[in-house]
C-alpha cells in the first residue's frame, strides 16, 4: 500500500535480512533522506544527498553499501572530516556490516598505525577513513584502491572548509572511475558543486531541505554583550538550565580557556578539539554521553562526529567564522523529533556576522537581554540599513528613549524567563 510505503523501510527495496536490523534497532518509520536516498543508492546511481544534521544520513548510505557489498564484490570507501565522525559512522556499520560477514577499518589520525595494518589485512570490505591518515597508507603502500566501487564523501562541505580538497583529489586519481559516488551533506557550497560535476556521472539530487535549513524544534535566541561580560552572562546562563550544554569555541586556545573558566565556575566540563589526543576526545564525548560531564566545549572541526541524543542547549559562546556553522552547530541539539535550544552571544561589533546567519537561515535571530546587564546595540555603520533596523527592533528601542527596553518580541510559553 502507498501510505504504508511512505512511513515504513518497506517498499525501499532494501533485502529482508536487512529488514530485520532495522526492525531489531527499532526504526519504524525513515527519515526524509533516508526514505528518499536509499531506493535511488540501492539501484547503484550517484547522489547528492543534502539534509539538515541529525536527520539520519549515515544510515541512509550504509544500508544501501553493506546491500550492494553482499550481492557483489569490491569495496567501499567512505571519506569523513573528522575522527569522532569515522568512529560513529562505523559503529552505524557495525549494527549491520557482520551479518553479511563485511568487515571494516577506521583508518584516522591519532590512533595506532600498527592496529591500522591489522585491520587491513583482515580484509575489510568498507574503509571509513578521514583523507589525511587514508593519503598516508596510500604513500607507505599499506593500502591499495583499485578495487574501491562504491565512495562515500559525508560532510563534504567540512572536508573543503578544513583544507582536504589537495588530499581528496589526490585519493580520487586511485580510485577506479566506474564506481558509484554518494555525497551527503547539510549544506553544499559552490565547490561541493564543482566536485560533484568532475567526479559525478549524472547525479541524483536528494533534498529534503535547502542547504542551509535548520533542523526543527530549535528555540533560537541571542545575547548582544560586550567581550568583558561574556563570562558573566554565560555564568548565569548555565545555572539557568540544568541538562546537557554544547558550547561552541571559535579557536582551539579558546577552547580550552572557556574550558578552565567553566571548571571554576564548579562545572563538570569537558574539551574537544584537535590539540587534544584521540583518546582524549573519546573520553571527553564518551562522558558527554553518559552524563560525566554535562557541558563539552568544542570547535567546529571537532564537532563535526558529536552526535548525542538529548542535548538540551547549544551556546554559541563565539560566532563561527562561516555562517553555515551556524546551522552545523545548532543542529546538535533538537535532534530525533526532540526540541532543543540555541543560545548565541555576538559582540557589539558582529552586526555583519548575524547578518550573514540570518541571510542563510532566511529569519530573523530573537535578542534577548538579562536584566543584569547593561543594554547592549549593535554598533551603527554604513552599511546597516534602516529596513534591517526594523527588522531588529531597534526602532521601537529607539522610539522609547533608550534605557532596557523589552524586545519587540516575548517569550513563548516554552522559553524559560530569566531571573
Amino acid at each position: 500500500m502507498p501510505n504504508q510505503q511512505s512511513s515504513s523501510f518497506y517498499g525501499l527495496s532494501i533485502a529482508p535480512k536487512i529488514q530485520e536490523v532495522i526492525a531489531r534497532m527499532r526504526f519504524t518509520i525513515p527519515t526524509p533522506i533516508q526514505h528518499k536516498a536509499i531506493p535511488v543508492a540501492i539501484e547503484g546511481k550517484d547522489i547528492i544527498g543534502v539534509a539538515q544534521t541529525g536527520t539520519g544520513k549515515t544510515l541512509a548510505f550504509a544500508i544501501p553499501v553493506i546491500q550492494r557489498l553482499s550481492q557483489g564484490k569490491g569495496r567501499c570507501l567512505v571519506l569523513v572530516p573528522t575522527r569522532e565522525l569515522a568512529i560513529q559512522v562505523d559503529e552505524t556499520f557495525q549494527k549491520i556490516a557482520p551479518l553479511f560477514s563485511i568487515r571494516t577499518a577506521v583508518l584516522i589520525g591519532g590512533a595506532s598505525m600498527q592496529n591500522q595494518l591489522q585491520a587491513l589485512r583482515r580484509n575489510p570490505r568498507v574503509l571509513i577513513a578521514t583523507p589525511g591518515r587514508l593519503v598516508d597508507h596510500m604513500t607507505q603502500r599499506t593500502i591499495m584502491l583499485a578495487d574501491v566501487n562504491i565512495l562515500v564523501l559525508d560532510e563534504a562541505d567540512r572536508m573543503l572548509d578544513m583544507g582536504f580538497l589537495p588530499q581528496i583529489e589526490r585519493i580520487l586519481r586511485f580510485i577506479p572511475k566506474d564506481r558509484q559516488t554518494m555525497l551527503f551533506s547539510a549544506t553544499i557550497p559552490q565547490e561541493v558543486v564543482r566536485i560533484a560535476a568532475s567526479y559525478m556521472k549524472l547525479p541524483i539530487s536528494v533534498e529534503v531541505a535547502p542547504s542551509g535549513t535548520m533542523a526543527e524544534g530549535i528555540i533560537q535566541e541571542l545575547f548582544i554583550v560586550k567581550r568583558d561580560h561574556k563570562k558573566e552572562l554565560l555564568a548565569k546562563i548555565l545555572r539557568q538550565y540544568n541538562g546537557s550544554v554544547l558550547l561552541f569555541s571559535r579557536t582551539k586556545i579558546g577552547a580550552s580557556k572557556i574550558t578552565r573558566m567553566i571548571k571554576y565556575m564548579g562545572q563538570s566540563v569537558a574539551e574537544i578539539h584537535s590539540d587534544r589526543s584521540l583518546n582524549q576526545r573519546r573520553e571527553a564525548l564518551e562522558g558527554f554521553k553518559i552524563g560525566k560531564y554535562r557541558i563539552l566545549v568544542a570547535t567546529d572541526i571537532a564537532a563535526r562526529g558529536i552526535d548525542v541524543t538529548g542535548i538540551e542547549l547549544v551556546i554559541n559562546y563565539d560566532l563561527p567564522e562561516d555562517a553555515e556553522n551556524y546551522v552545523h552547530r545548532i543542529g546538535r541539539t533538537a535532534r530525533a523529533g526532540h526540541e532543543g535550544r540555541a543560545i548565541s552571544f555576538a559582540t557589539p561589533d558582529q552586526r555583519d556576522d548575524v547578518r550573514n546567519i540570518e541571510k542563510l537561515i532566511k529569519k530573523a535571530l530573537p535578542i534577548s537581554e538579562h536584566p543584569e546587564f547593561p543594554h547592549e546595540t549593535f554598533v551603527e555603520g554604513p552599511s546597516q540599513t534602516s529596513s534591517y533596523g526594523r527588522s531588529r527592533g531597534y526602532q521601537g528601542r529607539q522610539q522609547h528613549g533608550g534605557g532596557r527596553n523589552k524586545p519587540s518580541w516575548r517569550y513563548s510559553s516554552s522559553q524559560k524567563r530569566y531571573k
